[in-house]
């Protein structure tokens, strides 16, 4: 129940991330007929995966939503690491 809740989490930070960005582009017109397609597929993937998640959990399919959520959560849990580890060591770029 633990894994499944921080997994949840997880993606619905993930979520509210795309979420921003696609509301900005579309504030600032870089969100266009061009790209729309892309931003579709997007956001309609983490939509899937939450959802899925979801109802597979109320199915009782706790291993199977804690697969399918686990698609999401691992490169944004890999992506927030190394942010934090740039934000904590500073590294020189140059």
């Amino acid at each position: 129940m633990m894994l499944y809740r921080a997994l949840l989490g997880t993606n619905l930070v993930a979520a509210a991330i795309a979420a921003f960005f696609f509301l900005w582009g579309v504030a600032d017109g870089t969100v266009s007929s061009f790209n729309i397609g892309i931003w579709s597929l997007l956001l309609g993937g983490i939509a899937v995966i939450i959802g899925g998640g979801m109802a597979l959990r109320r199915q009782g399919k706790n291993k199977a939503a804690n697969a399918l959520l686990l698609v999401l959560a691992m490169p944004t849990a890999g992506y927030a690491l190394f942010i934090l580890m740039i934000l904590i060591l500073q590294p020189r770029w140059n």
